[in-house]
């Protein structure tokens, strides 16, 4: 008799009337909105202005999930592919499988474009928003459990995930490397946030520390996994591929460090002349007005003078006047 375990849902779909609130479409939608938050408040403390995270985000996001998708294919086409498998499960996305490489690299891509719209260094957009991915993926790893997917090797552990048997599974109780994952992406996005106020990390040295320490705490998560995967030289693809990407982040701090120290000191070119006058464009934008006002009054005086010159020339006499009278009184 197991006395303690994690219980896995009955099903990954709540019904609200006619309309299907799926678990795993849910973690992933509220993750992004925790990564803009989070983007947003840390974009603005380095000087960016509100509301460009999620601009960009607009970019991203898509491209990521489009990446995502397509690496999970690529890497797991028999189960779309094969013999008795039917390609259309291919798009259907909230069945789950969103690779992380290649929601990453193809956000990356829509997060360039997003940047160069707005004239904004993509590796201080990195930075900003690093953390925030971090947390995305430690609440999209809950759509795993929703699906009961993603689990690990037997396990008797007090904390083991009871699996219920279907087509493609087991009943049984496992390691749940959903939750080990989860639980590593937060400290992932803590480690971040800490290393990047002790140590002050720009030109993208903050995301490519989050990089790292995910490719690390996923190499040992992936070795526990248990389901269906490609090998090569005796370890699972994604094992591979943690160890490559985390080798490249590790080598892009090192030389990022040595050839750009320091961060950015302005990150977007509208907050630049904020920084530079202690102006915003409202203000900017009154300056002128009240500019163009002065000017439109003195434009009224000369032309009434033009009109009547002999009314102009009798107050310049009066003016005349009145300070060659003050003169004489004060020499007096």
């Amino acid at each position: 008799m197991d006395l303690a375990y994690i219980p896995s849902p009955s099903t990954g779909v709540i019904h609200l009337g006619p309309i299907p609130l799926r678990g795993y479409a849910f973690c992933i939608i509220l993750g992004v909105f925790v990564a803009v938050w989070l983007g947003n408040k840390r974009w603005i403390a380095r000087g960016g202005t509100a509301g460009t995270v999620a601009d960009i985000a607009v970019w991203a996001v898509p491209f990521g999930l489009v990446g995502g998708r397509l690496y999970h294919v690529i890497t797991d086409y028999q189960l779309y592919f094969s013999e008795g498998e039917n390609w259309v499960d291919a798009f259907k996305i909230w069945e789950g499988g969103l690779g992380i490489w290649g929601a990453i690299a193809f956000g990356a891509v829509g997060a360039w474009i997003g940047c160069r719209r707005r004239g904004i260094p993509l590796p201080a957009y990195a930075d900003a928003i690093a953390p925030g991915i971090a947390l995305a993926q430690a609440i999209g790893r809950w759509g795993n459990w929703f699906n009961q997917e993603l689990y690990g090797k037997p396990t008797d552990l007090p904390w083991a995930l009871k699996i219920t048997e279907s087509a493609n599974r087991e009943a049984g109780l496992y390691h749940p490397t959903f939750l080990y994952e989860s639980l590593w992406c937060v400290g992932v996005a803590l480690l971040v946030i800490w290393a990047d106020r002790r140590f002050t990390l720009g030109h993208g040295r903050a995301f490519a520390l989050y990089v790292a320490a995910y490719c690390a705490g996923r190499g040992w998560i992936e070795y526990m996994r248990v389901d269906e995967a490609h090998h090569i030289l005796g370890l699972r693809l994604n094992v591979w591929t943690a160890i490559i990407v985390f080798v490249l982040a590790v080598v892009y701090m090192v030389v990022s460090a040595r050839v750009r120290p320091g961060r950015e000191e302005v990150v977007e070119p509208r907050s630049r002349k904020t920084v530079e006058t202690g102006k915003t464009d409202d203000d900017a934008e009154d300056a002128t007005e009240a500019g163009t006002g002065k000017a439109a009054s003195g434009a009224t005086d000369a032309s009434d003078d033009a009109a009547h010159p002999d009314d102009a020339a009798d107050s310049h006499d009066v003016e005349n006047g009145a300070g060659n009278g003050a003169g004489s009184a004060a020499k007096g």
